[in-house]
């Protein structure tokens, strides 16, 4: 699919979250790609001044491409300043980003629709410093952060969580799932049945799937197919699917899962409304694992564009 030559499109990138940096390096990339098929397109660096925002989408673009990460840029803040302004952009409307951006909110939707999750808990940063709020080994994340921003697995023997890591006020609070990370993307535009992709396996190198897993070139091995059974892939993939449409997202979402192959336990962890995308990122791949390239994907993305 090739984007008409005259359509414009600004890409929303940087922002002032924990994930700038990596925000930034989508944007690029995207925004390289969207020349390629054909959009005439402008870059903006989101900073926390918003009237410098609404001069920078001066002229009014056909289209953003938001490609913002972290508070601020995909909790509903950005999406309603867009509504308002009567722009469409990519990814999911407010109501749907604020709520897949509530860890506590979503995993309870999840789990309305049949869905398994961990057994947790929210707690208060007081609360967790005291001592330990659920058995070990238990995974203490912001309840509002995205990209495995502030994770720690505390586990037996451990001393507890590093206060330096505690700069939140309210943590998700989960019991351990031991196995393989498992990821979805799911592609669904507005009004039709959304699309999983495939699912990957994630192995980091070392630790566990965090930020720097994420985001550090040969940290982690992704592996497209995920070598699980066709069950566990359907389930995966069927999962993804429910879990876009339960919160009403649309363009382009990521679940990711916990699988315990011990005693079969397929476990939904979180959705992500605008997950990354740079070279090493999930939703990129496995559209390429599906013969969908990349200048491809982001077109699809700018072509099903709406405001809420």
């Amino acid at each position: 699919m090739t984007g008409r030559t005259h359509k414009s499109v600004a890409v929303l990138m940087g922002g002032t979250s924990a994930e700038r940096d990596v925000s930034l390096e989508s944007g690029h990339q995207c925004a390289n790609a969207l020349r390629e098929a054909g959009y005439d397109v402008r870059e903006i660096d989101v900073t926390a001044d918003v009237k410098a925002l609404i001069d920078a989408l001066t002229p009014r673009p056909d289209a953003v491409f938001n490609a913002l990460h972290g508070r601020a840029g995909e909790d509903g803040n950005i999406q309603g300043l867009l509504n308002l302004l009567a722009i469409p952009y990519t990814h999911s409307g407010l109501l749907a980003s604020a709520l897949a951006m509530d860890k506590a909110v979503a995993r309870t939707m999840f789990e309305k629709e049949g869905m398994t999750i961990a057994r947790g808990r929210l707690a208060s940063r007081d609360e967790i410093l005291a001592g330990d709020v659920l058995p070990r080994p238990y995974v203490v994340k912001p309840n509002n952060e995205g990209s495995s921003v502030g994770i720690q697995i505390i586990r037996d023997g451990d001393n507890g969580p590093d206060p330096d890591a505690i700069d939140a006020d309210i943590f998700l609070v989960e019991e351990f799932i031991p196995g393989r990370e498992l990821t979805v993307a799911v592609m669904g535009a507005p009004g039709e049945d959304p699309r999983p992709l495939a699912v990957t396996e994630l192995r980091p190198t070392k630790g566990f799937y965090d930020y720097e897993a994420k985001y550090t070139d040969g940290v982690t091995e992704h592996l497209v197919p995920a070598p699980v059974s066709q069950d566990v892939t359907t389930r995966a993939m069927a999962w993804a699917a429910q879990a876009h449409k339960a919160l009403d997202c649309r363009g382009v979402t990521r679940t990711d899962f916990r699988y315990d192959d011990t005693r079969d336990a397929l476990v939904v962890l979180e959705l992500n409304t605008q997950p990354g995308m740079t070279r090493l990122s999930l939703v990129p791949e496995q559209a390429s694992h599906c013969g969908i390239a990349f200048p491809e994907l982001v077109s699809w993305m700018v072509e099903t564009a709406q405001c809420d």
